[in-house]
């Protein structure tokens, strides 16, 4: 299992991990070939927190205060262009308990600006901090 602290964007489903919900946004439908259902979610652990893409009947299964195990999530941009952890289309998430996990709320994953790195292509690495907690969840603390 990999601490969110750990986690870094890349186009593979590779990140296995623990987290608790601790909100959910409005869910919106994505026009397309079928309406898509998707909601943001703010997700935490002890080492950080990251904004998580819910889709389609996720989005009414998962609750705050749930517990979830990600399995080879994919932690990347969405369409719109908003760093998130999901499950996408190889990965599987499933409520594994509620409300008994320590968390914390800083460093939002999400709220980094990450650039390749100069001496490993392919591979990010943190160029900055654009906020230290969630523009799109007010703190909770």
């Amino acid at each position: 299992m990999q601490a969110l602290k750990e986690i870094v964007p890349a186009a593979r489903n590779n990140i296995n991990t623990r987290f608790i919900i601790l909100e959910k946004g409005r869910i919106t439908l994505e026009a397309g070939q079928s309406q898509t259902k998707t909601c943001l979610g703010l997700v935490a652990d002890e080492t950080a927190s990251v904004h998580f893409q819910f889709w389609d009947e996720e989005c009414d299964v998962f609750q705050p205060g749930d517990i979830v195990c990600l399995s080879n999530g994919i932690f990347s941009y969405n369409r719109n262009k908003q760093l998130v952890l999901r499950a996408g289309k190889r990965g599987k998430v499933e409520k594994v308990g509620e409300f008994t996990m320590v968390f914390v709320e800083t460093p939002n994953m999400s709220e980094i600006a990450w650039v390749l790195d100069p001496n490993n292509s392919g591979t990010f690495i943190q160029e900055s901090v654009i906020s230290t907690h969630s523009r799109i969840f007010p703190s909770m603390g």
